[in-house]
């Protein structure tokens, strides 16, 4: 995977695939439980009210590509809007913090549906130990530079949608599907208050990120002042679709109760009752398979991210002994990162951080683009500051639900935060004093 990129060699529909892929790689399957953990029988419209929230992000981030594509990406928008600076910097490794986090969490989601097929004691141990397996496989596919992988994306994005459609419309029938089943039913008893169901769309938000992956790719795609907003807006289409009935089709199948038991393998445990042992075979071979496609494509996003960051001389580099390109190196350090946080953290803080660091890199975009390229790239700047005043409610809510439930995420996410910040203003003050002299 270490060729060249070339303008125009990402067609409308295989830009299509990669941000489909992308997102649909983990969110339904990681998230899903997660999101009803918070928000109960309504958990299906907060994935709708999420690609919504989603869609006014994406407003800022098509304008400022449609006027200037580039493979650049995120980091693009943020040097276009701050200039080389903490700001720039510290946002742009924000954004690939909660890409190496969202590895982590597919390979968290990888041992979790893997060990539905196996009957083993002690499987908090086990599941870090697969995901861990899973990313280091994954970086010795990504070292080898393997041309396959890109070709087989498309294919990769077609299966895991068909299959995961043919779960939902399987599960639906099974259970007899009728449109009062579109009213949630009584909450079983239990209260969730306004602030939990924001919270829930912070982790539906996750869920969807996968679009900006598409933005990274601005250079290559073919007319990206025409295809870069299509692709991300058919993308986020599919996926609605995708999410909203899948989530029907568990809402019909499992209570509550039931499915926060089972959050982390939600969809298998739905196929159960449903299909028995073949629907949940079924449903595991294609977590299985979007688990491990999206992760191998995350790790070669993220790593050339980084690459691109060093290039732009916003990050230090090393190469700690290491031959080879900036971005293989970029690759053992992205892989080491996920793999200590699959061992240490379980699903629900490692979605608990992405989210937040995406929030709040989301609205340092939004700032940007609003006061300093609003007319440069001829954004409606309401459209915009609506987007951010939406990224801040959202993770308002989810900080309150989680300072009062889980403390240690918001220390976690904070302390790291406060590195990132202070680790790139020293790493700038330096650098502009070592051109000083």
């Amino acid at each position: 995977m270490e060729e060249v990129y070339k303008k125009g060699s990402l067609s409308l529909l295989g830009s299509i695939a990669l941000g489909t892929g992308v997102m649909i790689g983990a969110g339904i399957f990681a998230l899903l439980g997660q999101v009803a953990e918070l928000s109960g029988t309504w958990f299906p419209y907060i994935f709708v009210l999420g690609a919504i929230i989603s869609a006014f992000s994406a407003y800022s981030y098509i304008k400022v590509s449609n006027t200037y594509p580039s493979a650049g990406g995120i980091a693009m928008i943020l040097k276009k809007a701050y200039g080389k600076s903490t700001i720039t910097g510290s946002a742009s490794l924000l954004m690939a913090l909660s890409m190496v986090i969202n590895e982590s969490l597919v390979a968290r989601t990888f041992g979790s549906y893997t060990l539905q097929l196996f009957e083993v004691e002690n499987k908090e141990l086990w599941i870090p130990i697969l995901g861990v397996a899973l990313l280091i496989c994954a970086l010795l596919i990504n070292i080898s530079g393997n041309k396959l992988i890109g070709k087989s994306s498309q294919f990769m994005s077609f299966i895991k949608i068909i299959g995961i459609l043919v779960f939902a419309i399987g599960a639906l029938w099974a259970v007899g599907f009728s449109l009062e089943g579109l009213i949630p039913k009584a909450i079983e008893n239990t209260d969730y208050s306004a602030t939990s169901y924001i919270g829930a769309l912070a982790l539906s938000i996750l869920a969807y990120k996968g679009f900006t992956t598409i933005t990274n790719s601005g250079g290559e795609i073919t007319e990206p002042k025409k295809n870069v907003g299509r692709s991300i807006i058919i993308s986020l289409l599919i996926c609605t679709v995708v999410y909203f009935m899948v989530a029907f089709a568990v809402n019909s199948s499992l209570t509550i109760s039931e499915i926060i038991q089972a959050k982390d393998y939600s969809l298998a445990e739905a196929a159960r009752p449903a299909f028995g042992d073949f629907g949940l075979h079924f449903t595991v071979a294609i977590a299985i398979i979007a688990t491990i496609s999206g992760v191998i494509a995350s790790i070669f996003a993220v790593s050339r991210m980084t690459a691109m960051l060093t290039d732009m001389e916003l990050i230090p580099h090393s190469h700690l002994g290491m031959s080879g390109r900036i971005q293989k190196h970029m690759l053992v350090y992205v892989v080491f990162i996920a793999i200590i946080l699959t061992i240490f953290f379980d699903l629900s803080r490692i979605a608990s951080i992405g989210a937040i660091f995406y929030l709040v890199m989301d609205i340092i975009i939004h700032w940007g683009v609003y006061k300093y390229l609003r007319k440069e790239v001829k954004a409606n700047g309401t459209i915009v500051l609506t987007a951010m005043v939406l990224d801040f409610i959202v993770l308002a809510a989810f900080l309150w639900i989680k300072a009062s439930s889980d403390l240690l995420v918001l220390i976690v996410s904070a302390s790291v935060m406060l590195l990132v910040f202070a680790g790139e203003k020293w790493f700038l003050s330096r650098a502009d004093k070592s051109t000083q002299k």
